[in-house]
């Protein structure tokens, strides 16, 4: 019975031959490949957007450290250079957290001033800078966070929150002031 049936049938000649066989493979194989395919390009973009914001956090702090005082206008076109550096990327993610610390007489870190957007305030990376210098002397301490969202895989993993940090001193100075910041 079944044997008539099959012979009615069209796709009876692929269960018949063995070339239907790669039919079926392809039928199975097709959506996996298809799914890693998808992945692999959400991997590959969300490595270098980590890359970029690396490369943000790291511009951000050399152009912070390189005028002995800055104000908010300087600070603001520094961002601006960072978030450059994310393009062709959107910047609506993207938030930091720049401070400029002091060490005192006991070689603790003391914030001088901090401007923080699209984030928090970072106090981890302030804590990390314990060690980092003797009395009067400073850091200027740089995070940056970026949401990034998967074009595929957004269902499996609906974002990726990167951090990264920067340490760097002031080129002319010990310590970077700002005459306007909060």
């Amino acid at each position: 019975m079944i044997k008539y049936f099959l012979k009615k049938m069209r796709t009876s000649r692929y269960v018949q031959d063995e070339r239907g066989l790669s039919l079926v493979e392809m039928a199975v194989l097709f959506p996996v490949l298809l799914s890693m395919m998808m992945a692999v390009y959400d991997l590959g973009q969300g490595i270098v957007v980590n890359q970029k914001t690396i490369a943000a956090s790291q511009v951000i702090a050399d152009l912070i450290t390189r005028p002995e005082t800055v104000d908010t206008a300087t600070i603001a076109d520094i961002v601006n250079a960072g978030e450059l550096a994310l393009a062709p990327y959107s910047t609506t993610a993207f938030g930091y957290d720049i401070a400029s610390v002091i060490f005192d007489e006991d070689a603790d870190p003391v914030v001088l001033w901090r401007v923080t957007e699209n984030m928090d305030s970072s106090d981890s990376a302030i804590d990390s800078t314990f060690g980092l210098g003797e009395e009067g002397e400073g850091v200027v301490v740089v995070s940056v966070t970026y949401e990034y969202i998967p074009y595929f895989s957004s269902f499996i993993i609906d974002r990726f929150d990167m951090t990264e940090r920067a340490f760097l001193r002031g080129r002319k100075s010990a310590i970077i002031t700002c005459t306007d910041c909060p």
